[in-house]
């Protein structure tokens, strides 16, 4: 059930995200210098990954403050879709580096380069101390905040690859394995464009005004053929204007000798009460 809520954590929240862009932008720096070093492919696959977790968490952090805009002339239903528009490029940035470590992990299989193992497991095991933190400092927001969670499936994905960089700089310490870094190369890739894809859709639906995934059409539908005085609908859109607001827009007949005022507010109250819809235009008719 969609009720109208807010999910910006104002000013300590953006505090926690523009503490995440930090971090990560130094470990970029040193992730690069490693795999140029090292010649660990994996490193620098997962250096380039960080970064889009730095820019995810900047365009993250932009559009939180551009989406706490008021309402104006300019944009009546107000900046939320910020948030929305946001988490859109995030989750295409993440797809296209996925696509771009497999097809750099696919020369690899047949070209393996050497590799100074040890600094891919030092810099590999402090990329994944780095991503934890900035796990611990985005999750909460993640969870009610379709921008905040593409931002946090950067870092979750990034996490997943330093973990999978480390067990190749490992493996080539033990037994000299040069093909396990395109392999891990390419199962970091096969993880970001799993999640990628799988998220990519609702922000999709919500910018192409799709309903609500959680609420039937049918059943708004048959809702307000039940409120008395209602005869049958002729007209309704049903629609996000955010993540925390949905909109109903209804044309409803009525019969005859109801009161239009009272089974305006009817059905209004009966959406607000079954569903949680808050925002709803109601125009009865005369059939």
């Amino acid at each position: 059930m969609p009720h109208d809520h807010v999910h910006h954590a104002g000013p300590d929240g953006d505090r926690r995200v523009a503490l995440a862009v930090g971090v990560n932008i130094v470990l970029t720096v040193a992730q690069v210098v490693g795999g140029l070093l090292s010649g660990s492919l994996a490193l620098i696959a997962d250096a380039l990954h960080n970064l889009s977790d730095a820019l995810s968490l900047i365009i993250a952090l932009v559009a939180r403050r551009i989406a706490r805009r008021p309402a104006d002339d300019q944009m009546t239903f107000g900046y939320g879709r910020a948030e929305v528009v946001a988490a859109l490029v995030n989750l295409t940035t993440l797809i296209v580096l996925g696509l771009f470590l497999i097809y750099e992990g696919i020369g690899r299989l047949f070209d393996p380069q050497p590799i100074d193992g040890w600094i891919v497991v030092i810099l590999a095991a402090i990329a994944l101390v780095v991503d934890l933190v900035t796990a611990f400092l985005t999750y909460a927001m993640a969870k009610g905040s379709m921008n905040i969670r593409a931002a946090f499936l950067h870092n979750l994905a990034d996490a997943l690859g330093s973990v999978g960089v480390i067990v190749a700089g490992t493996l080539v310490l033990l037994y000299d394995w040069r093909l396990v870094d395109p392999i891990v190369t390419l199962g970091i890739a096969a993880y970001i464009l799993w999640h990628g894809v799988a998220e990519i859709g609702p922000a999709i639906r919500l910018l192409m005004l799709g309903t609500p995934p959680e609420v039937e059409t049918w059943a708004v539908r048959e809702a307000i053929d039940e409120v008395e005085g209602v005869a049958r609908i002729s007209h309704l859109h049903l629609w996000q204007i955010d993540e925390g607001k949905t909109s109903v827009e209804a044309r409803v007949v009525l019969i005859a000798g109801s009161d239009p005022v009272a089974t305006a507010r009817a059905v209004k109250a009966e959406l607000h009460d079954q569903f949680g819809i808050a925002h709803a235009t109601v125009e009865p008719q005369q059939d």
